[in-house]
């Protein structure tokens, strides 16, 4: 195969490895690329150069002097603004932290450039991350390279325009109501959100003038965004594992996550599929792709699939209120009190509402609802599959739209299918089913049971195999 930006992260840390190519010129290939098409695209809100030829300059010097690399060696990628780097400027698409450099790494962080992984900069994110779009107050408007009038959604949105615009093959997003599934789906791509627990998470933004401020403690995922399962596998193999600054953290060895990326049969598995959870309203074209693809798994793969619904009501609102509940309410208010006319707006009514005791209790009775819901359904089932998300990719500079099919809805409605999976923690990973009568892309979700993420690589894997999706490109950026 011959290298390119086309090519995926697996097949460049082994060139890397074999002296087929140096890491040094990955980097500055990548970099040129991101000159070329960020000033469009607007993925990357802190760029760093000078760290991506100091980090690859490193990885030559090691394979030169017979020295063990990483399963990344000279990878290039982006991290999520949300995400911790030390030294490099966190600014969390906010202006209160526009100045803001932490002065550790996430875990995450840290064990990507263990493995050799080549740090391009920090990608763009809403506000926070209270979105599920790509633009901010402080930096310019995150685009889909699929069309540049659309969003790449959020709120690893920078993350999503990145990797589907062959800036880099991988990047980390964070997902803690389907922040990395998101964009994942509205940009083409492959994005995991593991167990609760398997990839720690430490430190999250902090700042002594706010602590703790982007805390969603029982919601947040970090996970990979790829074009390929295992390019998405290969990064898990490296970020999940226990660490002792996460209490959620949980004991590593019960996945070969570059195993389970292997296609396998998958005749005779049983396989739910909820085209809108009895209740969600969903546009006519997704139901169309994501049905398509879900014929894939009965016609192709040997499947039984069932129409089933696991049951639950709605869980909008107690979503909502689990991250009040978990969010920094004294530290966010001293926040708009000094920057409030400049923040996100329905971020401020959420920040500023008169929140109480009974809208958390209330909130956990939910959660609790849906995790029997839906441990008491999967239990008939191996895998569950719905759309990835109730829309395809919409206009810039709005939230959400507020009619799906005729029905007038809420703003963050078209996210009725990736935030029930946080409140569960369950494994659940977004692929490509395919694209609308206009080019743009649709998710086709794979949920597992608890800690069944084997299962859920296992059938994005055999679907990839399938109907393959790594070939296709944005003409943007061809």
């Amino acid at each position: 195969m011959t290298l390119s930006w086309q090519s995926d992260a697996a097949t460049l840390a082994e060139a890397v490895r074999a002296k087929r190519v140096s890491a040094v010129e990955l980097a500055k290939a990548a970099l040129a690329r991101v000159e070329q098409l960020d000033t469009t695209l607007h993925a990357f809100c802190t760029p760093t150069p000078d760290i991506a030829l100091r980090e690859a300059a490193a990885v030559d010097a090691a394979i030169a002097a017979g020295a063990p690399v990483g399963p990344l060696a000279g990878v290039p990628y982006g991290i999520k603004d949300l995400i911790c780097t030390k030294d490099v400027r966190t600014m969390s698409g906010a202006v209160a932290y526009a100045d803001f450099v932490p002065d550790e790494d996430d875990v995450v962080v840290e064990r990507m450039r263990a493995a050799g992984a080549v740090s391009l900069g920090k990608t763009n994110v809403p506000e926070y991350g209270y979105s599920g779009v790509g633009h901010n107050p402080v930096c310019e408007t995150t685009v889909n390279p699929w069309n540049i009038e659309r969003t790449p959604g959020g709120s690893s949105a920078g993350s999503g325009a990145a990797v589907a615009a062959g800036l880099c093959p991988i990047a980390l997003g964070s997902d803690g109501g389907g922040s990395v599934r998101i964009p994942s789906s509205f940009c083409g791509l492959v994005g995991v959100k593991a167990s609760m627990g398997r990839v720690p998470l430490y430190p999250g933004t902090k700042d002594e003038r706010y602590p703790g401020v982007s805390s969603w403690e029982s919601l947040e995922h970090i996970g990979p965004m790829a074009r390929t399962v295992r390019d998405a596998a290969l990064m898990l193999s490296i970020i999940a594992g226990p660490d002792d600054r996460d209490r959620m953290s949980i004991p590593a060895g019960d996945v070969d996550w570059l195993a389970a990326a292997q296609p396998r049969d998958l005749k005779g598995l049983r396989v739910a599929y909820s085209a809108d959870w009895g209740y969600a309203a969903v546009d006519p074209e997704v139901r169309r792709v994501v049905g398509e693809a879900v014929r894939v798994f009965e016609r192709d793969l040997g499947c039984i699939v069932e129409e089933a619904h696991p049951g639950f009501a709605d869980p909008y609102g107690a979503f909502w209120g689990i991250v009040a509940a978990e969010t920094d309410l004294k530290g966010m208010r001293a926040i708009v009190a000094e920057h409030g006319g400049k923040m996100t707006p329905h971020l401020v009514d959420f920040i500023t509402r008169d929140w109480k005791a009974e809208d958390f209790t209330d909130a956990l009775m939910v959660r609790k609802a849906v995790v029997n819901k839906m441990w008491r359904f999967m239990r008939g089932y191996d895998i569950l599959l719905t759309p990835t998300l109730a829309v395809p990719p919409f206009a810039l500079h709005i939230q959400g739209v507020e009619k799906i099919d005729g029905r007038m809805v809420p703003p963050f409605q078209w996210l009725a299918f990736t935030f029930p999976l946080n409140l569960t923690g369950q494994p659940a990973a977004t692929v490509p089913a395919g694209f609308t009568a206009s080019g743009l892309p649709v998710g086709l979700q794979i949920i597992g049971r608890h800690l069944a993420d084997a299962s859920v690589l296992q059938a994005a894997a055999a679907f990839e195999a399938a109907k393959p999706w790594a070939h296709m490109w944005p003409a943007l950026v061809q």
